[in-house]
């Protein structure tokens, strides 16, 4: 049937109003259509993904390790890592030592604690009896050493208060800010021109510095107090070396893309190992 004899029979209204309503059906459809084929953006600029303290298994140490690295990298705090593993301060690790998360003995030389009343070479008595083919039976004493307990690791001492002080690692646009969701940023992002001054955010000492941890570039760490390090990640150039003193406000690197898809400065603040929001503790500008 033709469109002339259909509007003939229905009207000029209403044969408008089947046409406009054919045009709006056709749209939306298209529309619909084109949003469901649409591929997601995905934000590439976030963090490395924040992940929990590993508590199992272990690490053989590589060259440019330092405890203090491999705590960060774990999300340890280097104190119980170090108690963990019976490493005393200044806390030197070497390549092929083996740092272990799950509280069994590692490679390092390990104290024996012995149990109360008791002394390490205190022996436990055991009896066992034995059927002879005769049907009688007879009884040996066994005598062995007993188990020392291994000593639990120390606990940690309450959190000191944060440094004062604290000042902006660098100039720029604030692009990341920090999320205690697990799987998102564990610090802020800051955008700037390459090759701009990356700066010590509170005075310290570089603890690391260098680019053994994946997703973060040339980073450096920097140990405030027994409490609180701060990091610097994905710079170009770093400008100072572990063991470094160093004061706020003073230049450590220079600001880059390694590890990373664009110019941006990656800070962090750690309180006893965990992530911490570092605009708690940053002037506000």
């Amino acid at each position: 049937m033709s469109l002339t004899v259909i509007a003939q029979r229905m009207g000029t209204t209403s044969f408008q109003r089947l046409v406009t309503g054919l045009v709006l059906s056709t749209l939306l459809v298209g529309c619909s259509s084109t949003k469901s084929s649409t591929v997601g953006v995905v934000d590439r600029n976030n963090a490395v993904a924040q992940r929990p303290a590993v508590t199992t298994g272990q690490y053989v140490v590589r060259p440019k390790d330092t405890l203090f690295s491999i705590a960060f990298r774990y999300g340890w705090d280097y104190k119980a890592l170090a108690a963990r593993n019976n490493i005393p301060t200044p806390y030197t690790i070497h390549p092929g030592q083996t740092i272990r998360f799950d509280g069994r003995t590692g490679s390092t030389p390990t104290a024996v604690a012995s149990a109360p009343n008791s002394t390490p070479s205190s022996t436990l008595k055991t009896t066992v009896i034995r059927r002879q083919p005769n049907g009688a039976t007879t009884s040996t004493a066994v005598v062995a050493p007993s188990v020392a307990n291994k000593p639990a690791p120390a606990p940690l001492p309450p959190a000191g208060p944060a440094p004062t002080g604290w000042g902006w690692p660098s100039n720029g646009i604030l692009i990341g800010k920090f999320s205690s969701n697990g799987s998102l940023n564990k610090g802020i992002d800051i955008a700037g021109d390459l090759g701009q001054p990356v700066l010590a955010a509170s005075d310290g000492t570089v603890v690391y510095a260098g680019s053994g941890l994946r997703g973060y570039g040339e980073l450096v760490i920097i140990k405030h107090s027994d409490t609180y390090v701060s990091a610097y990640g994905h710079n170009r150039r770093l400008l100072v070396r572990e063991g470094q003193q160093v004061k706020v406000g003073q230049t450590i690197a220079e600001m880059g893309s390694t590890g990373t898809d664009r110019v941006k400065l990656h800070f962090e603040i750690r309180r006893q190992g965990k992530p911490v929001d570092p605009l708690q503790f940053l002037p506000r500008r």
